[in-house]
């Protein structure tokens, strides 16, 4: 995994036991392998110097050290993901992190590296992430898919769970909307400066974290790919992704 020549580039994958939705998540056996595995080995195909795997419970540290990955143990007291990341990242010697989603088990290796290259070229950049063109009416009207907006810079201009933009006069040729990927790269000081911020009303009224940075006043880069990553929430998401490793 040859590191970036100018920046040294980590991937941290924060993983949960407890899920309301799919209990043991990351342990989920998916064509003969934990999740986690699956996640960490796409990882590790990145230009990136360092994979870790940011956990609190002592079964997902045994399942990564049983195929030999690299885990930490954080705190089980963090509120989201991205304190479990900025915790373990200030045990690595690392400019930029990567936040890649322990549940994407599909996520294309180029992916990272397009998200983590705006930070390499751009000293000025804090934080990038990435989305892809949604099609599709109904899920674009799901709660659950996140979209994002963005201004002629390529930054994002807000993110929500509503369809954004909204058509009002819609025509044949309409651009399709973004759907937002769970996936974020941020220089690495900038990280743990986040970590401190307090919840900003935005974040709080659409529950998403990437609100506090452009409430704060933050760009953050959008990288569009056409990789759309499948996501594991449901067991109908984990068997859809088993009949996808069988192929």
């Amino acid at each position: 995994m040859p590191a970036t020549a100018q920046k040294a580039i980590a991937v941290i994958i924060p993983a949960r036991y407890a899920s309301s939705r799919l209990p043991g998540k990351p342990l989920l056996d998916l064509a003969g392998k934990p999740m986690i595995q699956h996640v960490y080995e796409r990882a590790m195909q990145a230009q990136v110097a360092h994979v870790v795997v940011a956990t609190d419970d002592e079964r997902i540290v045994s399942a990564v050290q049983a195929f030999g990955g690299q885990v930490v143990m954080t705190s089980p007291s963090h509120p989201s993901g991205t304190d479990r990341v900025a915790e373990a990242a200030r045990s690595l010697q690392a400019d930029i992190i990567v936040n890649v989603q322990g549940d994407e088990p599909l996520l294309d290796p180029q992916v990272i590296n397009q998200v983590a290259a705006p930070l390499v070229a751009d000293a000025t950049l804090v934080m990038a992430t990435a989305a892809h063109p949604l099609h599709e009416q109904a899920t674009a009207r799901d709660p659950n898919v996140v979209k994002v907006v963005c201004n002629r810079q390529g930054n994002a201009l807000y993110f929500s769970r509503a369809p954004i933009p909204y058509d009002r006069d819609p025509a044949p040729k309409t651009a399709p909307l973004l759907r937002h990927l769970g996936l974020y790269a941020y220089r690495a000081d900038f990280l743990q400066k986040l970590a401190t911020l307090p919840p900003t009303p935005l974040e709080q009224r659409e529950r998403l974290e990437q609100l506090r940075v452009l409430e704060e006043g933050y760009l953050i880069r959008v990288v569009i790919t056409e990789q759309a990553a499948i996501g594991v929430d449901t067991p109908a998401d984990a068997e859809q992704v088993r009949r996808l490793l069988a192929r």
